[in-house]
């Protein structure tokens, strides 16, 4: 390889290294460094792609104690998968020498994107949902869904796992895959769930109020716009709130926007002991996810393939 050049990390390469185990225990490093401000990281600048529906996202984040500075460019276009057979999201991150500004290594980033949006929503149930949950419901049937069930099995052995989707067919096939129950409406899948997630493309609420017993823990991971919404708001409002970062929940997060909810605590606030975890209560991790998140998720990829050489 010359020296000029700039290894490119395919999604494959990153898969042969990245595991849960490592990755919610970086996780929570990020929450908890970002909470403490030892992070730098401007909320993502977004452009709409009005023609298609889509967006460009950019985020950078600088985290000096780790000795890392990354940026991850992200598309998401809604309607690829149904047009075209794509996926919806589309990422790549690149990092840079902190001394130097050059840039070290480009990766892809739908992996990583993939895989630290669960970690995440590991980490939240961790520190937000009741002892021994037993069911886990799922709303949704993408890359999200599936990467969910693996990150917060990885910590939970569930007894019922329930899949909902707006098409049936979609969620029976996600269901064959992980040995779980499809469902015909979401009020029949979260019904009794001690833990749900909420991964769709809707723009409006899929899980109502009612339909929630009391003590569920929640991540609700989509509803990435200010006018979209997956969570009813009357839950929201009765809700404990928990976000991964206050700035980015107040401009980005329709969930918490439309339903003029009160946000309770950054994430990070509970890793570090300031703020309560609220275990007893039905709990929402609003999840838009961060920058660092995937800056600390491209550190960890590249420090695993240095071990192994395969990065030089």
């Amino acid at each position: 390889m010359a020296e000029d050049s700039i290894p490119y990390l395919s999604g494959a390469k990153i898969k042969e290294v990245l595991d849960y185990n490592e990755l919610i225990s970086v996780m929570k490093k990020a929450f908890a460094k970002y909470s403490s401000g030892k992070v730098v990281q401007p909320v993502r600048t977004v452009v709409k792609v009005e023609k298609a529906d889509g967006f460009l996202g950019l985020m950078p984040a600088l985290c000096e104690d780790e000795d890392v500075l990354a940026t991850k460019l992200v598309t998401l276009y809604r309607h690829n998968q149904e047009k075209y057979g794509l996926p919806t999201h589309n990422a790549i991150v690149v990092v840079f020498s902190v001394n130097t500004g050059i840039p070290k290594v480009i990766m892809d980033g739908e992996v990583i994107t993939t895989m630290r949006t669960a970690a995440a929503s590991a980490v939240a149930s961790k520190y937000l949902c009741a002892p021994n949950p037993r069911k886990l419901a799922i709303l949704g049937s993408g890359v999200q869904a599936r990467s969910h069930f693996e990150a917060l099995s990885s910590l939970y052995k569930f007894e019922q796992v329930t899949v909902w989707s707006r098409t049936f067919n979609n969620a029976e096939h996600l269901a064959g895959e992980i040995n779980a129950t499809p469902c015909n409406t979401a009020e029949e899948a979260v019904k009794d769930a001690d833990i749900i997630v909420t991964v769709t493309l809707s723009s409006k609420p899929v899980v109502q109020k009612a339909w929630v017993k009391p003590g569920c823990h929640i991540n609700a991971v989509g509803a990435c716009r200010p006018d979209w919404h997956e969570i009813d708001p009357e839950l929201m409002r009765s809700a404990i709130v928990y976000v991964d970062s206050r700035a980015g929940a107040e401009k980005e997060s329709g969930d918490i926007i439309l339903s003029k909810a009160e946000v309770y605590a950054e994430l990070g606030e509970v890793i570090l002991g300031t703020k309560n975890s609220n275990k007893d209560k039905t709990t929402v991790f609003k999840s838009l996810g961060m920058a660092i998140e995937d800056v600390l998720s491209a550190k960890l990829v590249c420090d695993l393939l240095l071990k192994t050489e395969k990065l030089k």
